[in-house]
């Protein structure tokens, strides 16, 4: 696909808010249009997992979606998040479509317990959060202690502290290098990543 890439960030009850508000951040910064899409809120916002309120762009349940228009799916962790999406089959589905057309799907945190659930294929390396989230996955997939994973289409992060990374990494397979260090010097995150 040519042109400005596009990419879907969901939110949900309980969605971290470094994981999301960064993820969503960079990916602007790197001219990427992003659609925030609420899942199942109660409300026409988010309240995420330290009492953030954020406004989706769209209702997932208002819109139809179709991976031919995007080239990028971002799940951001948060219990409540890994929750309802671990549980929604229409997002299970979505995330699948991305996988098979060849999209990028990134999971950080418990996020990547949604990986597991959307069935994204046990052949892959992958991270998340050590505690609790790990032992789920550790006997499914490649496991690894990578604050990033790269594999073929799949991006997994370990949490908020990874965030920065994450992102910069979405943006150097999505976009590029180049792009990706150039924000790296306007952040001024190349002392800490």
């Amino acid at each position: 696909m040519s042109g400005q890439k596009k990419a879907i960030v969901f939110l949900c009850e309980g969605t971290e808010e470094m994981e999301f508000t960064i993820s969503v951040d960079v990916l602007r910064r790197a001219k990427v249009e992003v659609t925030v899409v609420g899942v199942q809120l109660s409300n026409d916002f988010a309240v995420c997992s330290r009492g953030v309120k954020i406004i989706p762009d769209v209702k997932f349940e208002e819109t139809t979606f179709d991976a031919d228009n995007y080239d990028a799916l971002i799940v951001p962790g948060g219990a409540g998040s890994a929750k309802t999406l671990t549980a929604h089959e229409d997002v299970q589905k979505l995330i699948m479509n991305f996988y098979n057309k060849k999209k990028i799907v990134a999971f950080v945190c418990a996020g990547t317990l949604v990986a597991k659930a959307a069935s994204i294929p046990h052949k892959h390396t992958v991270t998340s959060y050590p505690g609790g989230v790990k032992e789920q996955l550790v006997n499914v997939y490649n496991y690894s202690e990578d604050r990033v994973v790269v594999d073929d289409n799949v991006i997994t992060s370990r949490g908020p502290g990874t965030s920065f990374l994450f992102a910069l990494t979405i943006v150097e397979q999505l976009v590029n290098v180049e792009t990706a260090n150039t924000l790296r010097e306007e952040m001024v995150t190349y002392k800490i990543l």
